[in-house]
């Protein structure tokens, strides 16, 4: 899916959310961490790939929420992520728009779920600059649970992408083997919002 077809998406979704989020006051910023690891490495074709190194990265964006005890959250997020592997880190920027659904369960406490389109905008591995990525476009999965106290929110939730999207780049290190990383995310994620 090419970079307008997302925008036109992602336009689609937001502009009534917010017009309806502006008059329930349901407009807020959040920010926190992800603990991430994106998949295999593979140096060659031929070898064995190596497991990412957890390792921590930020995100921050907007949301409106909408509704009460069961409520549609959409949000737009900036997200930084790094996963380290034996010889370099796989560095990613990329734009997140969950549309999560919820419900509330027990007073302040919530659970959500829901797609996650996912766009990414640039992408390294240790040195090299990877334009060759299957797909700048893809789709996730988020769930998770929320604590909210009035205009404050902290939640937790998962994130996980569907489908197989892989990076492939010539490794000048290694006699111009061909090199793939998996770039699906594979993610806790800690935010803390605040309702404007």
């Amino acid at each position: 899916m090419n970079k307008n077809l997302f925008f036109i998406l992602l336009i689609a979704t937001l502009i009534p959310a917010l017009s309806i989020a502006q008059t329930e006051k349901g407009i807020g910023i959040k920010a926190g961490l992800n603990y991430n690891s994106n998949g295999d490495y593979f140096e060659s074709i031929n070898s064995n790939s190596q497991n990412p190194d957890r390792n921590i990265g930020y995100h921050l964006g907007v949301f409106a929420k909408i509704g009460g005890n069961l409520y549609l959250k959409p949000e737009l997020v900036y997200t930084r992520t790094k996963s380290d592997y034996r010889d370099n880190s796989f560095k990613m920027h990329k734009i997140d728009a969950p549309i999560l659904v919820g419900t509330k369960v027990i007073g302040p406490l919530s659970v959500f779920g829901g797609p996650s389109f996912q766009y990414i905008l640039d992408s390294k591995f240790g040195a090299i600059s990877i334009n060759n990525i299957e797909n700048d476009f893809s789709v996730g999965l988020n769930f998770g649970i929320g604590f909210n106290l009035k205009k404050v929110g902290i939640d937790l939730r998962y994130e996980r992408g569907f489908g197989d999207n892989e990076a492939t780049f010539i490794n000048n290190n290694i006699i111009n083997t061909q090199s793939k990383i998996d770039t699906r995310p594979n993610q806790l994620i800690l935010s803390l919002s605040v309702v404007l």
